[in-house]
């Protein structure tokens, strides 16, 4: 399914006549049956918030090709030739409040220390300890990424990453993804849109 959806990407570009940098989305279906089928949701003429997944499990630079394919240079592999090696996870963390519908917090960051880097492991924030979480931008403090063999190493390193987090001196919603990442129904990959509802509790 990831080639055929790969295929209505290409397919969606070509028809529209686009040449850049983009994203094309998707929504899957699994059906009673097990079969699986995938709908257009939207395309995007720029980058993603999640092209760091991308990157993780092709090892391409998909900013340094964005750059490239603005000054008219062209890509340095076509379609077929782009590797896909194991399975990468991100999550947003973000100054909000999961207990009352995710309301944006404010405030300053009064201890804010990263998980530490390594392989399969990416930080990627633009705040530091001591900043004013404004209610004026998006209260987004970063992104964690994990890479893995499969995607259950790459569960187990981004809860490892979200273990090591610190954050003080307004809410976020590290517990929270604390909790999702590491429930059983979403190690056994059981998605889909109630699974929150369903496991608030």
């Amino acid at each position: 399914m990831r080639q055929q959806m790969g295929e209505a990407a290409v397919a969606a570009a070509r028809a529209v006549n686009y040449v850049g940098a983009g994203t094309v989305e998707f929504i899957v279906e699994q059906r009673a049956d097990g079969s699986m089928n995938f709908f257009f949701m939207e395309m995007n003429t720029r980058l993603q918030v999640e092209h760091p997944v991308t990157e993780a499990i092709t090892g391409l630079d998909l900013v340094a090709w964005q750059i490239r394919v603005a000054r008219g240079e062209a890509l340095p592999m076509t379609q077929e030739q782009v590797p896909l090696i194991g399975h990468a996870i991100e999550v947003r963390l973000y100054a909000e409040d999961p207990s009352h519908d995710f309301l944006p917090a404010t405030g300053r960051l009064a201890l804010y220390r990263e998980s530490a880097e390594g392989p399969g492991r990416r930080v990627d924030s633009g705040v530091e300890e001591g900043d004013e979480i404004s209610p004026f931008y998006d209260p987004m403090l970063g992104k964690l990424i994990a890479w893995g063999e499969d995607r259950e190493q790459a569960r187990l390193r981004l809860l490892s990453m979200l273990d090591e987090f610190a954050i003080g001196g307004l809410k976020t919603n590290i517990n929270f993804l604390r909790r999702i990442i590491a429930h059983p129904a979403f190690a056994a990959a059981e998605l889909d849109m109630g699974f929150i509802p369903r496991y608030q509790e």
